[in-house]
């Protein structure tokens, strides 16, 4: 058994995105003194789907009941709101509507309100007059009022998980790609891409839109594989348009919510994001293309089962990036006076949704455990807004494969860890 002494940490987190610095804030709160190292590639946090989305804060109202998204997106709002205001982050709580512009959307809508009420949600109906009453603009049948869904600047938030981290005597190193994973019975050696070696007891997998490669680098099958998505967003350049937050009924068949118009905390209007096929992990526009992770997609059977099921839903969404005029119609749908010329440009996101071999989508957060390791292998929307809940979850299970090598909560005695 390896000794105390040659472990370099106790816990090594690969990833700095919001779920990594949730996790390693978790073990620096849950069991103090325990030695956590978090490996970021980037030269800071928060630089792909963490500071690239919506910045909403989600309610939990799409999500089954008893599911980990449900469970962990109301626990984690609340709790996110909590943060923002004891840190002086910016936030608030705007609430928002889910609105119906079609007959045929009227079922899904009601089904919605049943959803909501399940997960305890408070949510409000309302008709036409009414919802003219929030969002005098808007053109809707009915909608849903939600009033527990905020907005927050969750790169924000990040950096504080990463300062608190710093502050209980973890270390953040940036610039430290991981190339390779050795998997010993004394538990795991990472090696980055400057040629430094991490020995630690337990592996947290966090690493988002490269979590299924980390997994096949420390010898685990993910049993899925991460398919890209970019999501594209315009801003509004009439937001006086837009009081507040204002979404479509989703489609169940997919884990998208539809392009939405949110106020966001700069009081900028972002109006997104549809949902097409990225070329590579990080592929932010279309003229991003790395071969080598556009041919491991390809290679994945459920990639093109996905295509043959869903090909007229991803065909639209294509339309709508590659034409300005067929994304405004989508948006003309909730809002008539928008014209193209009030949507300009806005960085895109990349979602990293896990695909099972079968074609499936999977719609829940995946959290999977091996030897010495605790792999996120799924945790897209609403992960920003859960993270502090995920965060405790795989905080606990990596404190349990922890122990499994010898080690032992450190005890405080007089100030000190012993």
């Amino acid at each position: 058994m390896t000794t105390h002494a040659a472990y370099d940490c106790d816990v090594l987190v690969i990833g700095g995105g919001i779920v990594g610095l949730s996790t390693a804030y978790a073990l620096t709160r849950t069991a103090p003194g325990t030695r956590v190292t978090v490996l970021e590639k980037e030269s800071g946090p928060a630089r792909h789907q963490t500071g690239r989305n919506s910045g909403v804060i989600h309610s939990g109202i799409y999500y089954p009941p008893g599911s980990l998204k449900a469970r962990y997106a109301v626990r984690g709002a609340a709790e996110m709101v909590e943060f923002c205001a004891q840190h002086g982050i910016t936030h608030a709580v705007t609430g928002k509507l889910i609105v119906a512009t079609e007959r045929s959307e009227l079922p899904r809508l009601h089904a919605l309100v049943q959803r909501g009420r399940r997960n305890g949600l408070p949510v409000r109906e309302l008709g036409p007059a009414q919802i003219a009453e929030y969002e005098p603009r808007l053109r809707g049948l009915a909608a849903i009022r939600v009033g527990t869904t905020g907005v927050c600047d969750f790169t924000a938030v990040a950096a504080r998980l990463a300062a608190e981290v710093e502050a209980a005597g973890g270390a953040i190193r940036h610039g430290s790609e991981v190339v390779s994973v050795d998997r010993r019975p004394w538990g795991v050696a990472v090696r980055t891409a400057d040629g430094a070696v991490v020995r630690a007891r337990v592996l947290v997998n966090c690493a988002g839109l490269h979590c299924d490669r980390v997994a096949r680098l420390a010898g685990d099958d993910p049993g899925m594989r991460i398919v890209p998505f970019r999501g594209e967003y315009y801003e509004l350049g009439r937001p006086e348009l837009v009081r507040g937050l204002v979404y479509p009924v989703p489609d169940p068949a997919f884990p998208f919510l539809g392009v939405h118009l949110t106020r966001g905390h700069d009081g900028g209007v972002h109006i997104g994001p549809n949902a097409v096929p990225a070329l590579a992990r990080e592929g932010y526009a279309w003229p991003v293309v790395h071969p080598r992770e556009l041919a491991d997609t390809l290679a994945w059977p459920g990639a093109w089962r996905i295509a043959r099921r869903h090909w007229r839903y991803g065909a639209g969404e294509v339309r709508r990036s590659l034409s300005k005029r067929a994304f405004t119609a989508a948006v003309r749908r909730l809002l008539p006076d928008v014209t193209e010329a009030d949507l300009r440009p806005a960085p895109a996101g990349v979602r990293a949704q896990a695909v099972l071999r079968d074609g499936t989508l999977v719609d829940d957060f995946l959290i999977r455990e091996a030897p010495h390791t605790v792999h996120v292998l799924n945790a897209p929307s609403p992960a920003a807004t859960a993270s502090l809940p995920i965060g405790r979850e795989v905080a606990r299970r990596a404190l349990l494969r922890a122990r499994e090598t010898g080690w032992r909560p450190p005890t405080v005695e007089s100030g000190h860890c012993v």
